[in-house]
């Protein structure tokens, strides 16, 4: 028997409720869950109505027949959903040192609150170099140029973006960004991994 205090702070993780919904998903009757964790049909619908709570063993053997960790059942299903929302005020700019040498632009996460993003935004304030300095790296990349003027190099063919113009690239090809001109020159920057 566990106290109410125990009892009320794990209702919040909606632990019945979720053992449920991945049942009927899969379109598992009471009995054919039991037959595959080797519970009874009556104890698992004490489960997800929440007359019982289960052991940390016995939520495992659940999660294994649905092929789910048991951050399923108690991590923050905000988080899973993917949203997260980065304040202006939170970010902080950083120099993009991609060949050690020369820092083509500083750069402002985007996308930092995020739990297992799929793809890498930042913000980049580009700078004027006398050299351009290129890299590459898997996936593609997507630029949209917010002011000034920008050089980009891909594939050792030269092209100028205007403020308002936007490139979309294959990122494992030799590639480099500079500043052209004194104005300030900003630019979101979105990647994806190949």
């Amino acid at each position: 028997m566990i106290s109410k205090t125990l009892e009320k702070e794990l209702s919040a993780y909606r632990i019945g409720e979720k053992v449920k919904e991945l049942r009927t998903e899969r379109g598992l009757r009471l009995v054919e869950l039991g037959s595959h964790t080797g519970m009874s049909a009556a104890m698992l619908s004490k489960i997800e109505t929440g007359k019982l709570v289960p052991t940390l063993p016995t939520l495992m053997r659940i999660a294994l027949v649905f092929s789910v960790g048991l951050d399923y059942f108690f991590g923050d299903e905000r988080r899973r959903k993917a949203f997260a929302i980065t304040r202006k005020g939170e970010r902080i700019k950083l120099p993009a040192a991609l060949d050690k040498k020369l820092v083509p632009y500083d750069f402002e996460s985007l996308d930092y609150a995020a739990l297992e993003p799929k793809l890498n935004a930042f913000l980049a304030t580009f700078r004027e170099l006398e050299r351009l300095p290129s890299h590459q790296h898997n996936g593609v990349e997507f630029i949209y140029l917010i002011s000034g003027r920008l050089e980009i190099t891909w594939s050792g063919t030269a092209h100028v973006l205007e403020a308002g113009d936007s490139v979309y690239f294959d990122s494992g090809v030799e590639h480099g960004y500079r500043r052209l001109g004194k104005d300030e020159c900003t630019g979101v920057v979105i990647t994806l991994p190949g």
